[in-house]
């Protein structure tokens, strides 16, 4: 039986259940917290205790397992997620990867082939493969798949370099690939030209934030390569609202595409873009929907409504996330 990685472990990827392919459980930096967050709006058994009933809450809506993109640059830190792990029963699988629009950190800028610290391999992916192999620092917790950014800004350097280090580990490692895109600019194409180029198995690559596009040819151009689309925004209006997005659904099923659609919110447990109290409340005016709830309360009943069978949920919530880590 092929298994997939989790916080807590291995498991049968039979086990994953219903399962959302883009969820955070906190999105912090470390550096903010440290310098901003103690005393003010970050107390750690606070959030722990907070994200724990989060997910348990997800759980009791029938949500089984959440895919978790956030890598460096989205501020990842395994211990506080292990301790969440352990006082949930949803499955938590992590990822390795580096999240940036423009440049890599200073610490992989000059290091690597053909850099000024001329090494054999790039240490990008020395350091992704072996949070794959391994697992990441001391935590005994492996990344199952990998995570890189293909924003508004196109392939810079520092994100060319990225994608072509997230490609290369996914060759020697088999692990899977997720991209965070800018559909306004149709970015998924970049990541073909490139993923192509580096001969990656497009089957196992998510094109995150597909769903912020109503565009059904990009879509379908995407889907045709062998990709899977991330209709994975729900309830962040501001980018397309939700009944745009289930329009979209809708529509790639009609045209054959419901085995290439998985589902999420991009939401968190906490995300530091909105620290204080004050904040947090003025965004949930503005996006009342961006929580773990929303696509299991208000938008699978839509989608029911609008005609999609049990058999076509279940595969962008059960059968897509299974074969994407088989």
């Amino acid at each position: 039986m092929p298994t997939v990685e989790t916080v807590r472990g291995p498991i049968d990827t039979a086990d994953m259940g219903a399962t959302l392919m883009h969820e955070h459980v906190f999105v912090v930096s470390t550096e903010h917290v440290q310098n901003y967050g103690i005393g003010s709006w970050w107390d750690e058994d606070e959030r722990v205790a907070d994200a724990v009933e989060k997910l348990n809450e997800l759980k009791s809506l029938g949500i089984d397992t959440i895919v978790d993109p956030t890598v460096w640059g989205l501020g990842r830190y395994i211990p506080r997620v292990q301790r969440v792990a352990e006082q949930t029963d949803l499955n938590i699988i992590v990822a390795t990867g580096l999240y940036t629009y423009d440049e890599i950190p200073h610490q992989y800028e000059n290091r690597g082939p053909g850099l000024p610290l001329d090494l054999p391999t790039d240490p990008m992916v020395d350091d992704f493969t072996r949070d794959i192999r391994d697992g990441i620092a001391d935590t005994g917790v492996k990344a199952a798949f990998l995570k890189c950014v293909v924003e508004a800004k196109g392939l810079t350097p520092g994100v060319e370099r990225t994608v072509r280090a997230c490609a290369a580990t996914h060759r020697a490692t088999g692990a899977p690939i997720t991209v965070h895109t800018s559909s306004p600019t149709q970015a998924g194409r970049l990541v073909l030209q490139v993923f192509r180029d580096e001969g990656v198995d497009l089957t196992k690559v998510v094109i995150g934030h597909a769903g912020d596009s109503n565009d059904l040819d990009y879509l379908s151009e995407l889907a045709e390569a062998g990709c899977l689309l991330g209709m994975d925004r729900f309830g962040l209006d501001i980018f397309n609202p939700t009944a745009n997005r289930v329009d979209t659904i809708v529509a790639m099923a009609e045209r054959g595409y419901t085995d290439r659609m998985v589902l999420a919110h991009d939401a968190s447990c906490f995300i530091d873009y909105f620290p204080d109290p004050a904040a947090r409340a003025a965004f949930q005016q503005v996006q009342p929907n961006w929580n773990f709830r929303h696509l299991s309360q208000d938008v699978l009943p839509l989608l029911r409504e609008r005609g999609l069978t049990e058999e076509q949920l279940r595969q962008m919530l059960v059968d897509t996330p299974r074969r994407y880590f088989e």
